[in-house]
C-alpha cells in the first residue's frame, strides 16, 4: 500500500465530510487489507502525520480532528471539529475553495461563547487572547493534552484564574492578529501529493517570519 495514498485519502475526507474515513472505505479504495491499513496508519503516526488513540482510531491530521477539542468549525456545507486555536484559524487557509468560515468556542475561564468569521484576506477583529500552555519542545509528549489547551480567552484575567484553577503555569499568550499569521500558512501543501513536514530549522524559521522569536517556540 501506498503510503501517501493513505495519507491523502485521510485527510481528504477530512477535508471534505468533516470526519477521517473508515477502513470499510479506504479497503477498496487502496487495495489493501485491514492489516495493511492498520500498519499504514501508524506509520503515519509515527511520523507525526496523524494522530490516534490507544485503539488505533485516527484523533486528528492537523488541522483537523475528529473530536471536540474546544473549537467548531462551519463552512458552506462542512462541520469540522478544529484541533485547538491555531488549527482552526488554519482550516480556511487550507481549504481555499471556502470563502471563509465560522470559528466558534467558548472562553474556557468565563464559559462566554464567541464566533469569528475567519478567511484569508485579514484576521478578524476582537480583543480575545489565544493561551498556548505547552512549549513547542514538548507539544507532542502528548498532543492531544496540548491541543486542547491551546485555547482562546476573553481576557486576561480569565486566563489568570483558568491557570489557577488548574495548577498550570503560564504559558505564551498572542492577540487574535498574531494567532491568524501564525496559521495562515502552517499548513501549507497538507492537501498535496509529496508534502513534507517542516524540519526544525524550516518551522523556527516560519515561526520568526510571524514574529514568534520567544524560548517557548523553540522546535523540537
Amino acid at each position: 500500500m501506498d503510503l501517501e495514498d493513505l495519507r491523502l485519502a485521510v485527510y481528504r475526507s477530512f477535508a471534505t465530510t468533516g470526519v477521517p474515513p473508515s477502513y470499510d472505505e479506504l479497503a477498496p479504495r487502496l487495495g489493501g487489507t485491514h492489516d495493511d491499513l492498520t500498519r499504514g496508519i501508524r506509520r503515519l503516526a509515527e511520523e507525526r502525520h496523524v494522530v490516534v488513540d490507544e485503539a488505533g482510531s485516527i484523533v486528528m491530521a492537523h488541522p483537523f480532528a475528529s473530536i471536540p477539542l474546544g473549537f467548531s468549525v462551519m463552512g458552506r456545507n462542512t462541520l469540522w471539529w478544529g484541533g485547538c486555536c491555531w488549527d482552526s484559524f488554519a482550516i480556511p487557509h487550507l481549504l481555499t475553495d471556502e470563502p471563509d468560515v465560522l470559528v466558534a468556542t467558548r472562553c474556557p475561564g468565563c464559559n462566554r461563547p464567541q464566533a469569528w468569521a475567519v478567511g484569508r484576506e485579514g484576521p478578524p477583529g476582537g480583543d480575545w487572547l489565544a493561551h498556548f500552555l505547552v512549549p513547542v519542545s514538548r507539544m507532542w509528549d502528548d498532543v492531544v493534552h496540548t491541543c486542547r489547551n491551546q485555547r482562546l480567552f476573553c481576557s486576561e484575567r480569565c486566563i489568570d484564574g483558568w491557570l489557577q484553577r488548574n495548577s498550570y503555569q503560564q504559558g505564551f499568550v498572542m492577540d487574535v492578529e498574531t494567532l491568524w499569521r501564525l496559521a495562515a500558512g502552517w499548513y501549507q501543501g497538507r492537501l498535496e501529493r509529496g508534502y513534507v513536514r517542516r524540519d526544525p530549522v524550516a518551522a523556527a524559521e516560519y515561526l520568526r517570519s510571524v514574529g514568534l522569536v520567544d524560548p517557548f517556540w523553540g522546535t523540537a
